[in-house]
């Protein structure tokens, strides 16, 4: 069964993930993939709504592999009714990665390759709105929770290889 990372942006669910499995499949990724060129690119040229069209397929082909495989999702992905249904069907695979929203800012802040299209298109104001509003949901999809704070990426796949 594939095991999905969620989380919002900045928890470290890619990084996370590479500590876990050198083959693990970054969602992020594999749509720049397809698309050719950055997701921040795809919304500044096609839009969200596009960018989430892609995102639901990619999320189709993950959870239809046949494997262990680990997946780092990217943090919108459960804002799709569809894509949370698909979600819940994996059930027993799904771990939150969580951390406060300050700590998540302070990290992108700091991130100077930083091109996330949601830090950079929104005040600190609408970033929290956004992540209360995700953390709702992604604590209803999560069968483990995580919380990252005062640990590292290797200290916290440890928690996670024991977990499955």
């Amino acid at each position: 069964m594939t095991r999905l990372l969620l989380g919002f942006m900045g928890v470290g669910k890619t990084t996370v993930a590479a500590q876990l499995d050198e083959h693990f499949l970054d969602m992020d990724r594999l749509i720049e993939a397809k698309i050719g060129m950055s997701i921040s690119a795809f919304f500044s040229c096609r839009g969200e709504a596009a960018f989430r069209r892609l995102e639901s397929d990619t999320l189709q082909e993950v959870l239809a592999l046949d494997s262990e495989a680990i997946v780092s999702t990217g943090g919108g992905v459960v804002l799709s009714k569809a894509n949370r249904e698909l979600i819940r069907k994996n059930h027993k695979n799904n771990i939150l990665l969580t951390a406060s929203f300050e700590i998540l800012y302070d990290r992108l802040k700091k991130d100077r390759l930083c091109q996330r299209p949601l830090f950079l298109n929104h005040s600190e104001a609408e970033l929290y709105a956004i992540f209360q509003q995700r953390m709702a949901l992604y604590e209803g999809l999560a069968d483990r929770v995580i919380n990252v704070e005062h640990r590292t990426p290797k200290e916290v796949a440890a928690i996670i290889a024991n977990m499955l």
